[in-house]
């Protein structure tokens, strides 16, 4: 099963996705100020490439914007595609 964590630090964090205790993936941001954080690195396990897991780290960050009042720059390629790609999700952008 696809686990997803965040480890948040004073001025950058990461999301890690685990699929049954190894790493799938890694996705990471920097705080731009107090109210805006800026996904600047996704990468995902090449055993993983095409699973989703990518997207759910995206979708993992993007319920953190909604609940801290946040919104996110997404410098990243994979983030701005999945953002171009899933209207759903535009809000916090």
């Amino acid at each position: 099963m696809l686990e997803i964590k965040q480890i948040n630090r004073e001025t950058k964090g990461e999301f890690i996705a685990t699929f049954d205790g190894t790493k799938a993936g890694e996705m990471t941001y920097s705080w731009a100020g107090a109210d805006k954080i800026i996904i600047d690195h996704t990468e995902v396990e090449p055993a993983y490439n095409g699973k989703g897991v990518g997207k759910e780290m995206v979708y993992k960050a993007v319920e953190f914007a909604r609940e801290n009042n946040l919104k996110i720059i997404p410098l990243c390629p994979f983030a701005t595609a999945t953002f171009k790609k899933n209207e759903e999700i535009r809000d916090v952008l």
